[in-house]
């Protein structure tokens, strides 16, 4: 029961399995959150108990409240979620402002805010308890850098960016932090079909030259997972290469 436990919602591929990896390696218990994908959850949970980790695939919808409590009840069993890592991706429609519809955009922005809401109170429940916690929001830098079609999907994550200071603000008393990290193109499953051409406009317009790794994302994230972020709350953290600069 001494060993902290940490939550990676979308946690089976892309950023959440490297952020899974990577918490491991920090001394987590990491429990993988999945939807659909049950073998690859269980084959990453495979590999990081072959590496001398502690896992576990749970399966949960985090848009459904009650799959939601059941997840996070069943952690309460091996001590309660210590570190929440809000990664689940939310599908959205692209589309330009004046061609979508208030339902097309509203359901990215309802879906992305009700799990992280949902799951984040119930998480910071148990961390006030313990009197330790850290949320991690994955946020992405179209929130700040707006992009053509993508207003559904950065309106959402702007959401997100301002619920994390609120949360900050709110829960820093009780030791838990908050904090957003918000990563450009990263090199993922999903971003694998984008034309070549446009991954080599990123990669000039990126000061460090290069397309990010799902492993840059992870490698943030566990800092501020782990005891030395403490003081470190209600931040935006692009992880981008500095393509993006506050």
């Amino acid at each position: 029961m001494s060993k902290r436990n940490a939550l990676i919602t979308g946690g089976a591929r892309g950023i959440g399995a490297a952020c899974a990896k990577a918490l491991a390696a920090e001394g987590y218990r990491v429990f993988i959150n999945y939807v659909n994908s049950s073998e690859v959850a269980n084959k990453l949970a495979d590999e990081i108990i072959a590496n001398g980790g502690e896992a576990f695939a749970v399966k949960a919808d985090v848009r459904d409240p009650l799959q939601v409590e059941e997840m996070i009840n069943n952690i309460s069993q091996h001590g309660g979620v210590d570190a929440l890592i809000s990664n689940a991706n939310m599908s959205f429609t692209s589309k330009p402002f004046l061609d979508q519809t208030w339902q097309e955009f509203s359901q990215k922005l309802n879906d992305e805010m009700f799990a992280a809401y949902n799951t984040a109170q119930l998480a910071a429940k148990v961390m006030k308890e313990k009197h330790f916690g850290r949320l991690i929001f994955i946020s992405s830098t179209l929130s700040e850098m707006p992009a053509p079609a993508f207003i559904a999907h950065g309106t959402a994550k702007g959401a997100l960016d301002s619920f994390n200071k609120y949360l900050a603000q709110e829960l820093g008393p009780y030791g838990i932090t908050s904090n957003i990290v918000a990563p450009g193109l990263v090199e993922t499953d999903a971003t694998k079909e984008a034309p070549e051409e446009f991954k080599e406009m990123i990669r000039q317009h990126t000061p460090t030259q290069k397309i990010a790794q799902p492993e840059d994302v992870a490698n943030t994230v566990r800092y501020l997972a782990s005891e030395k972020s403490g003081h470190i709350t209600g931040t935006y953290n692009p992880v981008c290469g500095g393509a993006y600069i506050q």
